[in-house]
């Protein structure tokens, strides 16, 4: 029975694993994968890890020394993997898509209480405070909401806003063929758009692709909404453009520097990060934890597709979710040669 190291475990983590990878032997570790709990995987045929754990260089050579040989990410992204440093080395896969429709709904979930302040209203409510002052929202029919990454989860986020009966603009490098959507320059969608909601991979491309540049050319109290990748955003430019007034609002699932403190409880401790401190602290801003993927159905397929790119390494199989650095961060092929043909990238 082949032993699994599994890291950054919580408690629903367990419930699903236990059920599909009955045929391993995994042992299930609290700790993030990282330079000072990298030694937990000693002895380890595979890692599973998620969104925050380390996956550098450094890690990489302590995983192949140690006999590590597959990285099984239960996750989409992959942004926290030197793949280069992987290459011919430790074989990564992924989980391409467990449940688009609990990311968009999600990012519609915050959209509606941001703009209708019904996180506000239901702190006031509990203090038998009635009052509607400073609960002014907006119809969302009629809106021009701005969505920037097409893959599965954009494609599910603009359906729902059709249901609103609201104007959708779209941007991807790759448009998605045959989605009767209005796609557009990037420049085009900053200026029109009410509402900016990202759904697209973090890569070198779209690192910061909100900044000062791009705020610049937003309408005046457009409302930014991220249920994809914290590094999308630049921070500090979010933070003194929703002070000077020209960002209306933010909806933030995830956060530039969230592996400091996301998915753990630090109620008790004094935050030092400034920044997202003073976003917490703002009256426009709903933070959420990285929830965004958190249904039944996103951690059942999380577990049975995870297990299943198991079950193909470990087969000597080919590997359907299998990603190395020749591979596309899109859903429309890879560059690595061998994937085209059907064969492992090493």
């Amino acid at each position: 029975m082949k032993k699994i190291a599994f890291f950054d475990t919580k408690p629903y983590d367990c419930l699903f694993f236990d059920k599909y990878g009955s045929s391993y032997d995994i042992k299930f570790f609290q700790n993030k994968l990282n330079e000072d709990t990298v030694v937990l995987a000693s002895g380890f045929d595979g890692v599973i890890a998620f969104v925050n754990d380390n996956i550098s260089k450094n890690i990489i050579e302590h995983l192949y020394e140690s006999g590590v040989r597959v990285i099984a990410l239960r996750s989409a992204g992959y942004n926290n993997v030197d793949f280069h440093a992987a290459f011919e080395k430790l074989t990564v896969l992924r989980v391409p898509a467990y449940s688009p429709h609990a990311v968009a709904e999600h990012a519609m979930a915050l959209l509606l209480s941001l703009n209708r302040k019904i996180h506000k209203a239901y702190n006031r409510t509990r203090d038998f405070d009635f009052r509607l002052n400073g609960f002014v929202g907006f119809d969302l029919y009629g809106k021009t909401v701005g969505v920037i990454g097409t893959g599965k989860i954009g494609r599910c986020f603009t359906d729902i806003c059709k249901g609103f009966s609201m104007r959708v603009l779209a941007y991807d490098p790759y448009p998605a063929k045959d989605s009767g959507l209005e796609y557009v320059e990037l420049n085009k969608l900053f200026a029109e758009s009410n509402i900016i909601s990202l759904h697209c991979p973090l890569t070198e491309v779209t690192h910061h692709i909100i900044n000062k540049e791009s705020i610049n050319r937003m309408k005046d109290g457009v409302y930014i909404i991220n249920t994809s990748r914290g590094q999308l955003i630049d921070s500090s430019q979010l933070l003194e453009s929703m002070q000077d007034g020209k960002i209306g609002a933010a909806a933030l699932d995830v956060y530039e520097e969230e592996s400091d403190y996301f998915f753990e409880d630090f109620s008790q401790t004094i935050i030092k990060d400034d920044i997202l401190s003073l976003l917490v602290s703002l009256p426009n801003v709903i933070l959420t934890s990285h929830q965004a993927f958190l249904t039944r159905e996103a951690l059942e397929n999380i577990a049975k597709t995870t297990i299943q790119n198991l079950d193909e390494y470990f087969s000597d199989g080919s590997l359907t979710n299998e990603i190395c650095y020749l591979c596309k961060t899109n859903d429309v092929g890879s560059n690595c040669e061998k994937r085209k043909k059907g064969e492992r990238c090493f």
